[in-house]
Formats: C-alpha cells, sequence, structure tokens
C-alpha cells in the first residue's frame, strides 16, 4: 500500500471513491450507494470505491486527468470542462425515428436505443420520433467531489481490480508458472455483460503484467445440495474454532488461577515452616515455661505473698501489744508486792 502523501502518476492503480454533481448542484452519479439512493438516481451495477488505472480512461477525460499529480490521501474537488466531460452540445446530433422501428411506445424525455445508439425522445410528431443522440449532460460542467484513498501495489488485486471495473463482477485469482487461473462467479458465463467486459479485462491484463503468458477462467458448479453440506461443513469449524478458542481462554484463565492459588499456598508453607520449631527448640522451651510461672500463676503467687506478708506484720504487731501489756501488768503486780510489803 502506497504511503500518504505519494504522487499519482499515469499508471497507478488507484482506489477512489467520489460523487459528481452538475453547477446547479443536482447529483448525477456518485460511488456512495446511500447519497445516489437519495438523489433518486438509477441504480448502478455496484457501489462503493473503484479501482481505476490513471490515464487509461477508466473515468471521463477531465477526472482521469484531474487524478494525476495529486497527492494519495486527496480529498478535495475536480472541476471538469464540458469538452472533457461529455462532449458540447452538438445541435445536429439528432435524427427523425419512425414509430414502427421501437420496441414501444415513446415518450418525451425517454431514454431508447435506436440501433447502437442511445438517444433521448425530445418529440413525438404523428407515427415520427425525434431522438436527440447528444449525452444528457453534454455541455454541461461536472464537479466530483474526489477522495484518493489508496494506491494499489498488488498483482493479484490488481488484476481482481480490473475484472471488477470491466465485468461489475468479483473474481478469485492465482498465478501458477505464468498461467493466471481466474475463477469466475457461477452463472457467469450467461451474463453477456461479462462476457463483453473479461474480454477488456483481459486486454489490461496482457498489457500491465508481462509475466503473465496464459489465462485459464474456471466456473465450478458443484453437485445439488453439495454447496449447502460445504456452507454447514464450514459453519461447523467455524464454531469448534471459537469453541476451542474459548477453551484455550479459560484453560489459560485457569493455569493463572491454579498458579496464583499455588503460589498462595506456598507462601502458607513458608510461613507455617517459620512457625515450627526443632525438638531441640520444643524441648527448651518448655522447661523455659516451666521455669517461669504464667501469668496468672504470677499474678497469684504475687497477692499470696502481699498477704503474707500482711499477716506477719498483723501478728507482729499483736505480739508487740501482747509483750507491752505483759510487760505492764507484771510492772503492776511487782507495785503492788512492794506496796503490800511496806505495809
Amino acid at each position: 500500500m502506497a504511503v500518504k502523501g505519494e504522487i499519482v502518476s499515469k499508471g497507478d492503480f488507484v482506489k477512489i471513491s467520489y460523487t459528481a454533481r452538475l453547477e446547479d448542484g443536482t447529483i448525477i452519479d456518485s460511488t456512495d450507494e446511500e447519497v445516489a439512493k437519495e438523489a433518486g438516481l438509477s441504480e448502478r451495477a455496484r457501489y462503493g470505491d473503484i479501482v481505476v488505472v490513471v490515464g487509461e480512461r477508466h473515468v471521463i477525460e477531465g477526472l482521469d486527468e484531474g487524478l494525476e499529480g495529486k497527492e494519495i490521501g486527496f480529498k478535495g474537488k475536480i472541476e471538469v470542462e464540458p469538452e472533457k466531460a461529455f462532449g458540447e452540445y452538438d445541435p445536429d446530433n439528432k435524427d427523425v425515428v419512425t414509430v414502427t422501428k421501437l420496441k414501444e411506445k415513446p415518450y418525451p424525455g425517454q431514454r431508447i436505443q435506436v440501433g447502437d445508439r442511445y438517444g433521448t425522445v425530445e418529440r413525438i410528431i404523428g407515427r415520427r420520433v425525434i431522438v436527440d443522440f447528444n449525452h444528457p449532460y453534454a455541455g454541461k460542467k461536472i464537479i466530483f467531489d474526489v477522495e484518493i484513498k489508496e494506491k494499489i501495489e498488488d498483482q493479484i488485486e490488481k488484476i481482481r481490480a480490473l475484472f471488477l471495473l470491466h465485468t461489475a463482477k468479483d473474481v478469485e485469482a492465482k498465478i501458477e508458472n505464468g498461467k493466471l487461473i481466474v475463477e469466475v462467479p457461477r452463472g457467469a458465463s450467461f451474463d453477456q455483460f461479462f462476457l463483453i467486459g473479461k474480454f477488456r479485462a483481459l486486454d489490461d491484463i496482457f498489457r500491465h503484467f508481462e509475466d503473465i503468458k496464459e489465462v485459464e477462467f474456471v466456473e465450478r458448479y458443484p453437485r445439488p445440495g453439495a454447496e449447502v453440506e460445504e456452507k454447514k461443513k464450514e459453519k461447523e469449524a467455524e464454531e469448534a474454532k471459537e469453541l476451542e478458542e474459548r477453551t484455550d481462554e479459560t484453560k489459560g484463565t485457569e493455569e493463572i488461577e491454579g498458579e496464583k492459588t499455588e503460589t498462595k499456598h506456598e507462601t502458607e508453607i513458608g510461613e507455617s515452616a517459620e512457625k515450627v520449631e526443632s525438638p531441640k527448640e520444643k524441648a527448651e522451651g518448655e522447661k523455659e515455661a516451666e521455669k517461669k510461672p504464667k501469668k496468672g500463676q504470677r499474678k497469684k503467687a504475687s497477692e499470696g505473698k502481699s498477704k503474707q506478708s500482711e499477716r506477719s506484720k498483723q501478728s507482729k504487731q499483736s505480739k508487740g501489744k501482747q509483750s507491752k501489756e505483759g510487760k505492764q501488768t507484771k510492772k503492776g503486780k511487782q507495785k503492788k508486792q512492794t506496796k503490800g510489803a511496806k505495809k
């Protein structure tokens, strides 16, 4: 794919989209289906971007020349004068045709074919019809709103683009040893437009690709019902593939979850391992525990000592009191004995 900003040259395959208008704003053509239908245009063979070979008049002369020299990515207007659009209007390009030569009853403004020419019914006088063979837009300036989207580089894509341009049909193609094998849509050999267009495509292919020495057309007709069965198998294969992808995603999620769980388990084991003591450490710990009274025991022992100390204090006070009282009693008795002796 060409880089945006590259200059378009003659012979380049470029993908474009456009909408064509008259000077009064009337839309006369568009590659955009929605725009075309809103304008009430007759349906095209196909809508969407088109690929043209610059300089080969795949579009009107003025538009073709206007593409050359523009950049890939260009988006703007290209104005085409009448002489390079649908020609100048020629007032002598008219003819009188009898009604009997026409397939149906004509009316003014009708587009009809007379031999190999196309024209517009201008007037009807009795059994004579005046047909204007000028193009409906002859003598008119055409303004194109154009976008140059990309430059095509791939050989197969170019070949497919040529067939689409000349036949309005998508084809599959491949090159094997200088032979181009083109697989055309079913029933294409009965399509007159395709039959004529494929020879134009062939001319362009031989002119642009010197390495292609031969072209083979393949038109496949599968057995009735086989196509339905084939589509069914393709659908089943797609569903199986989607299921496999979903299973792989689920499996991947489970593996991640499993890894997380395993890591968590390993962490827990590690923490547990840190907490486990050797038999020797356990035994020493138990001995230390025996030596050191438990918190409750220490508290009780402390309370016991406190009570014992208080009882001891009370006992000493009681003994001191008793001793004092005894001394006083003894002293009193001695006084009494002394007094009796004196007497």
